[in-house]
């Protein structure tokens, strides 16, 4: 049988390199927004659920409800997020994005875009062919082993 490691090995270190400068490139965004990355992670946890209650954001954050709420309000002041009673049960309030929430969350990912845009420059014709094909399979081949372990 044929080993892995030369792929595994590489795949490693690109994907370490990729996750190294779109963490950075967010971090960056973020912090020229004024907020911390617990902030932006919360704003794209609300995003993806389409809403969700403080202790969602707790426990995914892994702090206090009582903590989850201290930075939730950081967000309502910045006008990022809303806070409303959930209509199936008043007790508990509802976390939405804001427009402004949305468009900075948009911006923080073009800006990742734009140096996948320019990775992909760098490349000739014939490599990025190479590697978008190659990335075909390795999505195909993730989604699959994906859905075989759930």
């Amino acid at each position: 049988m044929q080993s892995t490691e030369p792929l595994v090995t590489s795949l490693q270190e690109a994907f370490d390199i990729i996750r190294h400068r779109l963490m950075s490139n967010i971090f960056s965004y973020a912090k020229d927004k004024g907020l911390t990355m617990a902030q932006f992670s919360t704003m794209i946890h609300i995003f993806r659920k389409g809403g969700c209650g403080v202790s969602d954001i707790g426990s995914d954050l892994g702090v206090t409800n009582s903590a989850a709420s201290q930075m939730l309000e950081r967000l309502v002041q910045l006008k990022l997020i809303t806070r409303s009673e959930d209509p199936s049960d008043r007790r508990v309030k509802l976390i939405v994005l804001t427009d402004k929430g949305r468009q900075i969350l948009q911006e923080g990912t073009l800006t990742n875009r734009n140096w996948m845009e320019e990775l992909a420059r760098s490349m000739t014709s014939e490599e990025q062919e190479q590697v978008r094909k190659a990335v075909l399979i390795l999505i195909e081949k993730a989604r699959l082993f994906e859905m075989s372990t759930n």
